[in-house]
């Protein structure tokens, strides 16, 4: 049996029987002003992190949620699209489609603005979406590309470029490996589908982003996610694995390489009012501007001894430059 069967089964299981606290972080959801949460829904939180991100989420988007897991963020994603099929989720697993459809039911009694009908809930997968090229505002999945091999994974992003709108943001939450995962916890199917043996590293995992298209990359959040401890994984030291919030934007990877921001900051401190580096960067003396990693670099090489670049944050919300 492959590993995606493994998983499929797995995720079947979990539907009918929900297991608490099974790898999500956060004690509880993101929560919002009116929005109120089932326990059944809470329950079958299954996520790593976040991919909602309220500031992403203007304009009444059209959202595709892969993996439609107790439907807690397609719930919450509806809550900026209060429209009929504004949200669209999709999972390849029946018994967790039945069950997300269940949970936002649930979540009709509680919460007044909220409609069924804004959830669209479909049969598919991550490597055939079912919506048409450029067709919608927001791909987001929390803690499913991570299950992925190295192939499937490269699918599973090439599909949501596709079907992205230029512009368009693909929201993610998955957890990353601190150093290369062992060739023997890659192979055990069991934990790749619990989210424990299929973590990249960080550069192996944004750098698979930048390869199927995507010009622009935000960490919203970087934090520790599970420890692999050497006795019980047969490792020669504790693995720390991660769980990584990013955004990636559908937008033209420049001539000089893609942006990635992680919280960086640029503070120029020489002789003029502002430094002008003639490449669209413009830096008041004393000010931080937010900057992607490969501008702090360019700056630092350039003034060396005019520009202090502050550490990666791992958290950023937008404005500074590329």
């Amino acid at each position: 049996m492959g590993y995606l069967e493994t998983a499929a089964d797995f995720y079947s299981e979990v539907a009918q029987t929900p297991e608490v606290g099974l790898c999500c972080v956060q004690s509880s959801p993101l929560q919002l002003p009116g929005l109120h949460i089932p326990e059944a829904m809470q329950e079958m939180n299954y996520g790593c992190g976040s991919t909602v991100h309220p500031s992403e989420l203007i304009n009444e988007p059209t959202v595709l949620y892969v993996g439609v897991g107790g439907g807690l963020e397609a719930l919450q994603f509806a809550y900026f699209s209060r429209r009929t099929s504004g949200v669209i989720a999709i999972d390849p697993v029946a018994e967790m489609r039945s069950a997300a459809a269940r949970n936002l039911k649930l979540a009709a009694e509680s919460n007044l603005w909220f409609d069924p009908s804004f959830v669209e809930i479909r049969s598919g997968n991550a490597f055939e979406l079912p919506v048409p090229d450029e067709s919608v505002d927001v791909v987001a999945q929390n803690c499913l590309f991570n299950i992925f091999e190295p192939a499937d994974l490269d699918r599973a992003l090439a599909e949501a470029y596709r079907v992205l709108k230029p512009g368009g943001r693909l929201q993610m939450s998955d957890p990353i490996s601190t150093r290369q995962m062992p060739l023997h916890l890659q192979a055990d199917e069991r934990l790749r589908a619990i989210c424990l043996s299929g973590a990249m590293t960080y550069d192996e995992y944004t750098q698979r982003m930048i390869a199927n298209g995507f010009g622009q990359i935000e960490i919203r959040a970087r934090r520790p996610y599970r420890l692999l401890d050497a006795p019980s994984y047969r490792l020669d030291q504790h693995l720390l694995l991660e769980s990584l919030d990013s955004v990636a934007f559908k937008v033209p990877i420049p001539e000089d390489g893609a942006c990635i921001f992680t919280g960086k900051t640029a503070i120029y401190s020489g002789t003029e009012v502002v430094f002008d580096d003639r490449a669209g960067h413009i830096l008041p003396r004393g000010l931080p501007m937010a900057v992607c990693d490969k501008t702090a670099a360019k700056l630092f090489a350039l003034i060396p001894n005019e520009c202090m670049i502050t550490p990666s944050t791992w958290h950023y919300q937008g404005d500074g430059c590329c």
